[in-house]
Parts: C-alpha cells; sequence; structure tokens
C-alpha cells in the first residue's frame, strides 16, 4: 500500500512517494545534550514512513542532517568546561546507540553541518550569484524578497499560514534576529556568521566564519537526494522559520532552472510535553532514552509507548504512559509464547492488511496497535476463531511467525 501523509502545506493527504525511488529529508539534532522523548518520538515517526515504504516496494533515499556547530552547542561546552568537538562527538554516537536500542532504520547519509562546509559554501555561491545575499558587518545574510514565492512552499498556500507579524515573533524565539540593526527585512536570515573571537570558524569564499541553520538543510538535502525530493520531515516547530527559510532558499538558488524544487510533501510531528511544558532542553524538563534504558527499562516498552500517539499530535509524556506501553509489550509476548504452544490461533493475515492499512494512512500508529491487539486479545481469552479448517502445528507456527514479523518489520516491535 502507499503511505499517504498530510501535508503540512496543502492540509490534504498526499501520496507520499512520487516514483520507484521514496526520498526523505528528517531534520537531525543538534548535539549538545541526549536524545529526550521529543527527538525519539520524530524519529520514531519517519521510520514508520521508512518501513511502510519498504514494505511498499520502494528503495529508500534517506538524508538527515546533524547540526554539530551552534551557538546552544557552543555555549554548553564554554559552560561545562569541554572542548565542543568532544561533546558533539559523544552525544551523536549517544544518540545513534538510542536509535539503534529503539529499532530505527538510519538514514543512509547522517551529515554534520562541519562535514557539509564545502556542500553549503557551494550552495550559498549560487545563492550569491542570483544576487540574493548582502553584507551586514561581515556577516550574509539571505534577502527573503528576492524569492517572491516566499511562504508559499506548495504553491499559493503558505506552509505556515502565519502572518509576518506572527513569522517575525517566531523567528525572535527560533533563532532568528529580526531586531537586528542594518538588516534589509527582518525576517531575513544568516546565511554565514562571520568569525567572533573564541568562536571556530573555517574559511569559505565570504571569510572565515560559520554557516546559518536554514542554509545548512538545504544545501545538504539537495546534495544528497537532488533539488527535488519527495518529504521534509521534522517537529512542528520547524515549520518556520526553519523549513520556510530552507525552501526559499533552493528556490532561489535552482528555481530558475524551470522545474521544482525541494520537498514536494511536509510532514511535521506534534510536541511532546513533560510537568505540563512542551519537552526542551531550554525548560530542562527532559526524559531521556538513554536514562530509561539505563534504569532497565525495554526499548520495545519506550517504542510502543511512542507509537501509541499519533505523529502529529501533541501529547504528555507520564509515567502512565510508559507502565500503559510495558503492559501492552508484556500482553504481546505472552500473546506470541501462548498461541505458540495452542492448536487454535486467530488468522494473522488480516491483521498484516489492517496493519498496512493504517499505516498507509496518515502512519496511523495508534490504529496499527490495536489490530495487533485484538489478535492478542483473542488469544490470551481463549475466543480465538481458527486461522484454517484443520489447524495444525505447522499452520500455527506460520500464523504466529507472521504476527511477529508484522510486529517486526512495519512497526519495529521485536516480541
Amino acid at each position: 500500500m502507499e503511505p499517504r501523509l498530510r501535508d503540512t502545506a496543502t492540509g490534504e493527504l498526499t501520496v507520499a512517494a512520487s516514483g520507484k525511488t521514496a526520498s526523505l529529508y528528517a531534520c537531525g539534532i543538534t548535539p549538545y545534550d541526549a536524545t529526550h522523548m521529543g527527538h525519539a518520538a520524530t524519529y520514531t515517526a519517519w521510520d514508520l514512513l521508512v518501513r511502510a515504504w519498504l514494505d511498499a516496494g520502494h528503495d529508500v533515499r534517506y538524508a538527515q542532517n546533524v547540526t554539530d556547530v551552534d551557538d546552544p552547542l557552543l555555549e554548553r561546552a564554554d559552560r561545562d568546561g569541554e572542548d565542543w568537538r568532544q561533546l558533539a562527538d559523544r552525544e551523536i554516537e549517544r544518540y545513534r546507540r538510542d536509535m539503534e536500542a529503539l529499532r530505527v532504520v538510519p538514514p543512509a547519509h547522517l551529515i554534520g553541518a562541519v562535514e557539509a562546509l564545502p556542500i553549503i559554501d557551494q550552495f550559498a555561491e549560487r545563492l550569491a550569484a542570483r544576487g540574493a545575499l548582502y553584507d551586514l558587518d561581515g556577516d550574509v545574510y539571505f534577502a527573503r524578497l528576492a524569492d517572491s514565492e516566499f511562504g508559499a512552499l506548495s504553491g499559493p498556500q503558505s506552509l505556515s499560514g502565519f502572518s509576518v507579524a506572527d513569522m517575525t515573533a517566531l523567528a525572535a524565539e527560533r533563532g532568528g534576529d529580526p531586531d537586528r540593526v542594518g538588516k534589509k527585512d527582518p525576517l531575513d536570515p544568516l546565511v554565514w556568521r562571520a568569525e567572533r573571537p573564541g568562536e571556530p570558524s573555517w574559511e569559505s569564499r565570504f571569510g572565515p566564519g560559520r554557516p546559518g541553520w536554514h542554509v545548512e538543510c538545504a544545501a545538504i538535502a539537495t546534495e544528497y537526494l537532488g533539488t527535488e525530493f519527495d518529504v521534509q520531515a521534522g517537529g512542528s516547530d520547524l515549520v518556520f522559520p526553519h523549513h520556510e527559510m530552507s525552501a526559499s532558499h533552493t528556490r532561489v538558488a535552482y528555481g530558475s532552472e524551470g522545474h521544482p524544487v525541494f520537498s514536494r510533501v511536509y510532514a511535521h510531528s506534534g510536541m511532546v510535553a513533560y510537568q505540563g511544558a512542551k519537552m526542551s532542553k531550554s525548560l530542562g524538563n527532559l526524559v531521556f532514552v538513554n536514562r530509561l534504558r539505563a534504569a532497565g527499562i525495554d526499548p520495545m516498552a519506550i517504542r510502543l509507548a511512542l507509537l501509541a500517539h499519533h505523529y502529529r499530535s501533541d501529547w504528555e509524556w507520564t509515567d502512565d504512559v510508559l507502565a500503559e506501553a510495558e503492559e501492552r509489550l508484556a500482553r504481546w509476548r505472552a500473546a506470541v509464547r501462548s498461541a505458540a504452544d495452542s492448536s487454535v490461533v486467530p488468522a494473522a493475515a488480516p491483521v498484516l492488511q489492517t496493519v498496512r492499512e493504517r499505516l498507509a494512512d496518515d502512519l496511523d500508529a495508534p490504529g496499527a496497535l490495536a489490530a495487533i491487539d485484538d489478535w492478542v486479545g483473542a488469544v490470551l481469552s481463549g475466543t480465538a476463531t481458527p486461522a484454517g479448517p484443520m489447524p495444525d502445528a505447522t499452520a500455527v507456527a506460520e500464523e504466529v511467525t507472521l504476527i511477529r514479523d508484522t510486529a517486526d518489520a512495519l512497526l519495529g516491535i521485536a516480541l
């Protein structure tokens, strides 16, 4: 079944892949702290998309960035008296281990901003050649008015739907500097930050410095996926300014070549709260994957807790959420063990079909879990209908194997 996603730009269910090869760009972490539940929920959602694509017969090209040089990283390293590169390397490795424990299929390309500096420099040169950049005291900005379609990622409808006033307020909250004196427009984003004392810097055609955030993703995405790809994914807090700006950069850099650019579909995950507020590093209200693992929590229970919520919904992490997931995992495993020793088990093929249908419908993970819950309930209650007219040990084993494989391949849950 072809997965469809609710496109943020249009609000419509849209087939996610445009051809045999399905391409996904997901905005990655800034590695100055460990992977928290908000990260885990987001990357587990995109993992469902990758698994559904593979099941539908697609080849998948998946790229993800790592913003391994940025103000928060440098500030954390300075606070802790640590080399920023060592901090970044440690947290990237911790992120990899957490994702592996959660059975998230890794991207083919996990690209750090530092590694991508030559790519970013070349991309920025395209912007400069089109007259879209200007200098302000050594810093280089993108003139958003250079893009006549700014705010319209999918045709006439804005991705964000925000007014200019809303955009300005959000830019101030999310890494922009709309109040800086001398900018041509308050919303103009930084493309190249000139070297500051005590900060790392690299040579570029604009002089020593380091890249801005939005150009980083625009350059990496187009380098590894092409100037047009299927899905741009990230948290809902990236709709503006990050995704709006990255798409705008790419339209200006490549749009004159006469074909659509950047992402066909935009998918955004909801926010995970904890203790009544959005889980964020700035607030410090974080639940870390590695700490749960260290406390002996089964990563499959963590993953089930995440899948119990639709990826676009906002929800809150609580002890009860985790306890319910642990109970569900125990029931699933108990049912598989019980069914293996039974002479009568429910048919597994309808479960597989329902899971496929639910994932194809905007990654409806809760609906997919419910399909397996029904099979588990029938097994544990002893009300199972025979899978065939004359069930035998081989037939039972095949049904149980199909349930295991469905949970494994499509939902990432090892039973």
